[in-house]
């Protein structure tokens, strides 16, 4: 939750940027110009709209994805002994981001409206009341979760679209970054991974974390998109939200500014929880458990 939750805080900026750039492309059409219109439009403090939903959100959906992957992983490797790694991976980062996404859900929903809508409210907390007032009166995360499937607020698309394509898109990422952790010890650093130091292990981390990110970026940037259009009203439906944006810029808007978001966001995640994992005694990510179990024995 920690790595999560303060990587997402301190791109928060970013972040505005990027949700405005999906909704309003001709206004807001890169960054640096983009980020001047915020300031000079609405103030400095614009920028760290909906902080609150990076902070506590993103950092319990990190705390789940993260460490459910690890105990899935487990998991299945016992009970899978003769599947590959990629069936291992795809099974646990799946099982891992569905529950993920149950506890982002709710702070999601009042981020991207508090980022996009200055009137909706002033700041995090008061949306996140605002938001659970519209749906039924009760703020209490687990059912906002549950009702915002049926409330004409926020539209069921797109929590279809966060439950079917993000399981799919962190399955990529973490297959990614497994493969390449893999990759970077055998035909570039050359050791096994007990045999390395801190430094090569953490660089390796990074690496295969930046990679990952990319790579999810580049799949899951279409998805995003029509998330935005749906969450601000810009597009009726999914066909609809298809249309007006166009394939060439479901796949390109916004896309730079992502990169440069997820990129980064996925390599500081990967370095703090595998920095403190190293210095409480536990081997840095990457592989199977049975494989720690082989070196043991």
């Amino acid at each position: 939750m920690l790595a999560a939750g303060a990587t997402h805080l301190a791109i928060t900026p970013l972040d505005v940027l990027k949700v405005n750039m999906q909704v309003n492309p001709v206004k807001y059409n890169t960054i640096c110009s983009g980020l001047s219109s915020l300031v000079r439009e609405e103030g400095a403090s614009s920028l760290w709209r909906g902080w609150g939903g990076k902070l506590f959100g993103y950092g319990a959906q990190g705390g789940c994805k993260f460490g459910l992957y690890e105990f899935f992983k487990k998991q299945y490797s016992d009970a899978l002994v003769d599947s590959n790694r990629s069936t291992v991976y795809f099974l646990s980062s799946a099982s891992a981001q569905i529950i993920a996404d149950v506890a982002l859900c709710p702070f999601e929903s009042v981020k991207v409206r508090v980022q996009t809508q200055p009137m909706f409210a002033k700041d995090f907390t008061g949306g996140f009341y605002r938001f659970g007032d519209e749906i039924f009166h009760v703020i209490t995360p687990p059912v906002l979760h549950i009702n915002c499937l049926q409330s004409p607020t926020v539209p069921i698309k797109v929590h279809l679209i966060l439950n079917f394509i993000f399981p799919a898109v962190s399955m990529i990422m973490f297959s990614s970054f497994e493969h390449t952790v893999g990759f970077l010890y055998q035909k570039v650093i050359q050791k096994k991974k007990q045999d390395c130091s801190t430094a090569q292990q953490l660089g390796a981390t990074c690496l295969a974390g930046y990679i990952s990110g990319a790579v999810g970026t580049v799949v899951s940037n279409p998805a995003d998109n029509i998330v935005s259009s749906l969450y601000n009203k810009k597009a009726k439906n999914i066909i609809h939200a298809i249309k007006s944006i166009g394939l060439r810029g479901l796949f390109t808007r916004s896309l730079p500014i992502r990169i440069t978001l997820v990129g980064p966001v996925v390599t500081m995640q990967w370095f703090f929880y595998d920095t403190i994992k190293i210095f409480t005694g536990l081997p840095p990510s990457g592989g199977l458990p049975r494989d720690l179990e082989k070196v043991d024995r």
